[in-house]
């Protein structure tokens, strides 16, 4: 797993200023070679430093305005079955390991409170799911970001 380095972060700043910014322009506007950002870029891509480009898209854009945080409990003997079942159900955007009072943090997308319920039991009915917790987000105070990070690498002396 290679890290962005300075060159690779200036080039996503970039594309996050003009996402539809094609190959040359982004050349152009760092002083970079042409070559350079088209390997980047295709280097970014196929080693995982980026995401799916549908990993953008605000769930609120398709219908799903209701995010909520599930804790779940699991018995240990069915883990993996467990974690296809609960990746099966299509409102579940992330599901993390975690410590603590629980075994797995769940970000999930809901219609309404109907749907939630709904989306809930769906993730209670899995394989081994022994108890579960739901914490309604009221208001998302700061967005999914990376942009400090990567303005700090790009402007890091490496």
């Amino acid at each position: 797993m290679r890290g962005v380095d300075r060159t690779g972060a200036r080039i996503l700043l970039a594309l996050d200023d003009d996402p539809l910014a094609t190959t040359v322009a982004l050349a152009d506007k760092l002083g970079l070679a042409r070559n350079t950002v088209q390997n980047r870029q295709r280097r970014m891509e196929s080693d995982g430093t980026l995401a799916a480009p549908s990993v953008r898209v605000r769930a609120d854009r398709l219908g799903r305005p209701v995010l909520a945080f599930v804790t779940l409990e699991i018995g240990q003997v069915e883990g993996r079955r467990t974690l296809r079942e609960i990746s099966a159900v299509p409102e579940v955007c992330e599901v993390h390991a975690i410590t603590g009072g629980a075994d797995l943090l769940v970000r999930v997308v809901a219609r309404d409170s109907e749907d939630l319920y709904r989306v809930t039991r769906a993730l209670l009915s899995c394989s081994g799911v022994v108890r579960s917790n739901t914490m309604l987000s009221m208001v998302e105070v700061v967005r999914l970001r990376m942009a400090p990070l990567l303005r700090e690498t790009a402007e890091s002396d490496e």
